[in-house]
């Protein structure tokens, strides 16, 4: 089955699809079946995500070749023997391929995250790139030398530019929330690395800071009534704290052990994936690994460990995964001029799930972080297992639903929801349940039989308009 124009009718057409056509129309540019085929999202903890054509690298959905861009480092507190990151010369007029698949620019008609500041609490945020100018706060640095405007890591700064650079002449690139202010904490040394303390100082300092969101870049493989006492201050202040669901991986391929503050109930636990929608713990110096993403998007054994269906080190190990984002071969600004990165890791995908919730707030700035967290949940691309998946969470963060969405409960005058998909609902105001209910089926067989019923008014339009040479017709007694 093919959708053909005009526009109207191929809106109805892709609606109707299989999963495996909807794919296709995809890659033929019908609106609404990228979202289809994400709903569908394997069993196996492979969501198709981007309409690229499998084999191709970041660069075949429209992002910067992972190999023609400079290394930005990982959350892993691994030191760097040729010292502080150099800056970069390098540049692309591409759209980065998470672009490509979340469509931040939907929403941004609703919100662009004004008046929402977000932390950055890892290894400090540079601000020469000039991304974010005027909206670029340096608050404390707790460990280290210098300030918090310092990043030899540059994974700081990678983080920022992914939560909110404003785009710049020639260039594609652009932060999720382009209109919102950062702030930086710094609570890492010159290698990144930090402890439980120093993030606990890190969280209260950025929630003291009037932070909404808080993104905690660099996990700890322990927690502690310091971690999780300054997760609840910061919700008590009004603060989401968005952590990665485990550490960015080694060059290895080496990564373990439960990821904190991520492992606490009131944090929002995030994994990534790779551009063929893969989850992937961006194992590999350019996103590739036994247990990332691959030439095609999967390792030898499509992200498994030991040849499961789907290894845990590739979501999260140990740990809860609430939602995924684009994870791998992602590119953006680092410290020390105005050239572009790439790098790949969960705690990548925390920021593009980060900058979604100042697009959020920004349009709803009522929510309290227990209702952020729930309709981020309820309005992500969801996979077609039962929720939440072990994988995935409830599927891949959604901007533009994720704003617009009217959930039963929304404030009077909340903009009327996007294009339903499949395997998406979007009105529930909890986290969706483990099956879909009667109430779902109900409604997405009403939405297929009035497809159908307009489709066959057209073409009795279309039939008795030729008919009559397509003179107007007459009442008749």
């Amino acid at each position: 089955m093919r959708c053909r124009r005009p526009a109207a009718v191929a809106l109805i057409c892709s609606a109707l699809l299989t999963p495996a056509a909807a794919a296709g129309a995809a890659a033929q540019g019908v609106r609404g079946a990228p979202g289809a085929a994400a709903a569908t999202g394997a069993p196996g903890g492979s969501v198709p995500a981007a309409p690229a054509a499998p084999g191709g690298p970041a660069a075949s959905s429209g992002g910067a070749d992972p190999m023609s861009l400079p290394v930005i480092g990982q959350s892993t507190g691994t030191a760097r023997p040729e010292g502080c990151a150099k800056p970069s010369d390098k540049g692309t007029e591409r759209t980065p391929w998470a672009q490509t698949v979340l469509r931040p620019e939907a929403a941004w008609q609703l919100s662009r995250g004004a008046g929402v500041t977000v932390a950055v609490v890892g290894s400090g945020v540079d601000a020469a790139s000039g991304v974010l100018e005027g909206r670029l706060a340096l608050g404390p640095r707790e460990y280290g030398p210098g300030g918090a405007g310092r990043d030899c890591v540059g994974h700081g700064t990678f983080l920022a530019g992914l939560i909110a650079a404003r785009r710049q002449d020639g260039t594609g690139f652009a932060g999720i929330a382009p209109e919102a202010r950062i702030l930086a904490v710094a609570v890492t040394d010159e290698a990144g690395i930090t402890t439980p303390a120093l993030l606990a100082k890190g969280i209260r300092d950025a929630a003291d800071g009037g932070a909404r969101v808080i993104v905690v870049a660099v996990p700890v493989p322990v927690g502690g009534e310091d971690l999780a006492g300054a997760v609840r201050y910061a919700g008590e202040r009004g603060a989401l704290v968005v952590a990665p669901a485990g550490p960015d991986a080694t060059s290895s391929g080496a990564s373990g052990g439960q990821a904190f503050p991520a492992a606490y109930p009131e944090v929002l636990a995030v994994a990534g994936l790779g551009p063929s929608g893969a989850v992937s713990n961006g194992a590999g110096s350019n996103g590739a690994g036994s247990n990332g993403a691959g030439s095609n998007g999967a390792g030898a054994n499509g992200g498994a460990v030991n040849g499961g269906a789907a290894g845990t080190e590739a979501a999260g190990p140990g740990g809860r995964v609430d939602l995924v984002a684009p994870g791998d071969a992602l590119m953006s600004v680092g410290p020390g001029g105005k050239g572009y990165f790439t790098g790949s890791g969960p705690s990548f995908a925390t920021a593009l799930v980060a900058g979604t919730a100042a697009l959020v707030l920004g349009y709803r700035p009522e929510l309290t972080p227990a209702q952020l967290l729930d309709r981020l949940k309820a309005t992500a691309y969801h996979p077609g297992t039962l929720l939440p998946d072990a994988r995935v969470g409830y599927g891949t963060v959604d901007p533009l639903a994720a704003v617009s969405a009217m959930l039963p409960g929304a404030p009077d005058g909340a903009a009327a929801p996007p294009p339903a998909r499949a395997g998406t609902p979007v009105a529930a105001v909890e986290p969706p349940a483990a099956r879909p209910g009667d109430g779902q089926a109900v409604a997405v067989a009403g939405g297929v039989f009035g497809g159908v019923a307009l489709v066959g008014g057209l073409g009795y339009v279309l039939k008795h308009g030729r008919r009559r040479g397509w003179q107007p017709g007459r009442w008749s007694s």
